[in-house]
């Protein structure tokens, strides 16, 4: 009797299961390596699959105008080798040693041949990032050589190569922009994975995605020069690029600027704007924005950032130019960061920045006077207070701070909103996905975008097939347009419960004496109950003893 062949595993059927499959598969691989040089491990397999995937797809075209055009198959072999037939349509160069059909085909190593030493895998992908690196200047100094060092388990490698191999997963076939999104979504599942994992060194490169679709939907950034100082991993920029698609608006509408700190993350910026196919512009290397700003002298239509928090050593200049509203203190950056921001703006532009709660109500070093600089300027224009939890990195409350250079009303809107803030307390918002976090729903995001752009006198994105906007109204305990004068009387704290108030209690109809007569009657009851019951415990534990 034949041996019974063991049960093949269900190929994964949703993009749930993919992920899921891919992040078992992937963790295998962790062992003794550290989770920064684990997660630029991952990662890089992600961008070598992306861009071999695309280029593959791209080479299929080439070959099928050719012979649409009568070309024979030598005339078409010339046109598929020629670099600019990829390059001048956006996808990368991909020699053959670095396309994922060959390592694949060689993921268990490569043999001795012709006296030539045997390769692991790890070198092979190595030698494929150097290639690829090689062949096309915008990835120069970008990707990682990491894959043929100790700690790497090949033979684990080589089964994850082979499982990201398209014949495994259901990227064949998909055509090249639903594959790029399929693996754009691995790239974004993975970022969220690391930062949990990571804890509070997480939070560096990334920021939930709740938290950013609040400034994308608020913002609206549909149209030319989108930046952020502080880019982490991009999740701003792809954010921005989704809003274009759920509203059939062309991602070439936006260009795309940044900036990063930190040399990993910058590395992870690059991959993740390139896997989403944006062009994006993050400078030539990484680097510190307060000590050098490697943009000086772009003007933003939109900016969109989550500075660290209450950074306390940062690169501090009395005689920067960007401190328009008074110079930052020493010992935290916020106020730096919030300035920087607002010098970026092009006239009718705005900005949506998250910061920790304290931001809106400090007086420590000159903060206050900043502060009410800032509004006297009349460049705030919304004020949201964001439920705890939403960050597993950090246990600080946030707030974000949404400025407009113009707000009258051919700027945003159809309203004049010049002199007013509008306040939002979304406090109670969200819901618990564990113990840790909490997360924004589609419905949180869309009540608080929606108020504001109801306050704008404009429609959102999805209401435009409506003939009028929404018309803006208080609601006590959640919204509320406060005037300069207002806000000054409260000293310029900007925080939003000073403003929205209580939430309005429904009437029971029940007349105010009657109901305190009867309360005062049910807890009178309440408390014979209770002596009773004393007695007859008092009663029961004399028996015992």
């Amino acid at each position: 009797m034949p041996p019974r062949k063991a049960k093949a595993e269900a190929a994964p059927s949703t993009m749930k299961e993919l992920k899921d499959t891919l992040w078992k598969a992937a963790d295998k691989l962790r062992g003794s390596m550290d989770a920064s040089q684990y997660k630029d491990v991952i990662l890089g397999l992600v961008f070598l699959k992306y861009v071999s995937d695309a280029y593959q797809e791209r080479r299929a075209q080439i070959e099928e105008e050719l012979r649409a055009d009568g070309m024979s198959e030598d005339q078409i072999g010339q046109f598929t080798d020629d670099v600019d037939e990829y390059t001048g349509h956006s996808v990368f160069w991909v020699p053959w040693s670095a396309r994922w059909e060959y390592l694949a085909e060689h993921a268990k190593g490569l043999p001795a041949i012709d006296g030539a030493a045997p390769k692991s895998i790890g070198q092979l992908v190595d030698e494929a990032m150097e290639k690829l690196m090689a062949s096309n200047e915008s990835l120069q100094g970008t990707l990682p050589r990491i894959y043929n060092r100790d700690n790497v388990d090949q033979k684990r490698l080589g089964e994850l190569i082979d499982l990201f191999n398209a014949r495994n997963l259901s990227f064949a076939g998909a055509g090249a922009r639903r594959a790029r999104d399929l693996l754009g979504e691995v790239y974004e599942y993975f970022l969220e994975k690391f930062a949990r994992a990571e804890g509070k060194r997480g939070g560096e490169f990334y920021t939930p995605a709740g938290v950013v679709r609040v400034l994308v939907e608020v913002l609206e950034p549909d149209h030319g020069r989108v930046y952020d100082p502080c880019c982490g991993s991009g999740g701003m920029f792809v954010q921005a690029e989704k809003f274009l698609d759920a509203h059939h608006r062309d991602r070439t509408a936006i260009s795309v600027y940044g900036q990063e700190l930190n040399e990993r993350t910058w590395r992870m910026a690059k991959m993740n704007l390139a896997i989403h196919g944006l062009n994006g512009n993050l400078a030539s290397r990484w680097g510190d924005t307060f000590a050098r700003d490697q943009h000086p002298d772009m003007m933003a239509d939109f900016v969109m950032a989550n500075p660290p928090f209450n950074i306390k050593d940062w690169a501090r200049n009395e005689s920067d130019p960007r401190w328009a509203y008074g110079v930052p203190p020493a010992g935290n950056a916020n106020y730096a960061w919030i300035q920087h921001i607002l010098s970026k703006l092009a006239p009718g532009g705005s900005a949506g920045v998250v910061m920790a709660n304290g931001s809106m109500s400090s007086n420590s070093g000159g903060e206050g006077d900043i502060r009410a600089q800032i509004v006297e300027a009349d460049m705030v224009s919304c004020m949201v207070a964001l439920p705890t939890q939403l960050f597993r990195s950090t246990g600080i409350p946030v707030c974000v701070w949404f400025f407009a250079k113009d707000k009258s009303a051919g700027a945003q809107g159809s309203v004049d909103r010049r002199g007013q803030v509008l306040f939002i307390d979304a406090r109670n918002m969200g819901h618990m996905v564990d113990r840790a976090e909490r997360a924004l729903s589609d419905e949180d995001i869309a009540k608080i975008a929606g108020t504001y752009h109801a306050w704008r006198g404009k429609h959102t994105a999805v209401e435009r097939s409506e003939a009028e906007p929404k018309p803006y109204e208080d609601i006590p305990g959640f919204c509320y347009s406060a005037t300069l004068a207002e806000i000054k009387a409260a000293d310029y704290a900007l925080t939003p419960g000073r403003y929205v108030g209580a939430a309005e209690v429904e009437d029971d109809g029940e007349p105010i004496e009657e109901k305190i007569a009867r309360l005062k009657k049910e807890l009178f009851e309440q408390f014979e109950e209770s002596e009773r019951l004393a007695a007859v415990v008092r009663e029961q534990l004399g028996r015992v003893s």
